[in-house]
């Protein structure tokens, strides 16, 4: 352990967490680079919410808290990706939207068993009062 300390001026303790670090990073990487490929190319489920309070945090907790419940619950929804929009960096891109969701599915069937189980009737019940508009763009693979 001197002899590592000396070589590279650090103690084994700093060299230790580093390495957790590291692997933890490694791991959370590996993790979503997993549900990238779990996308579902069949069906593809993207909505945008601009939230009526989006400078709220509490709105905004509220929302991503009924969203994530609704979500971890789904029977159907395979890739689940919870967006906001990054700062603008050309023309061509819309930021006005406060929140966006990814969803992928086997089938059109699929996404209507979706839209019709009980967790996604009770995210529209308990965030609903949270937004003033939603898009939805749904498309089928080519």
């Amino acid at each position: 352990m001197q002899l590592i300390q000396s070589y590279t001026g650090i103690s084994m303790k700093n060299l230790l967490c580093t390495l957790i670090i590291i692997l933890t990073g490694s791991l959370f990487s590996v993790e979503s680079e997993a549900k990238v490929a779990e996308f579902n190319t069949n069906f593809s489920h993207t909505v945008f919410f601009w939230l009526k309070n989006p400078d709220s945090a509490a709105d905004r907790a509220a929302f991503e808290a009924a969203l994530k419940k609704f979500l971890n619950q789904s029977a159907y929804a395979k890739t689940q990706f919870i967006g906001k929009p990054p700062k603008a960096s050309r023309d061509v891109v819309d930021g006005s939207f406060t929140y966006s969701l990814v969803v992928s599915f086997e089938s059109a069937q699929a996404q209507q068993g979706y839209q019709d189980e009980l967790s996604h009737k009770v995210f529209v019940e308990e965030a609903s009062a949270l937004w003033t508009k939603v898009i939805v763009y749904d498309s089928v693979s080519i």
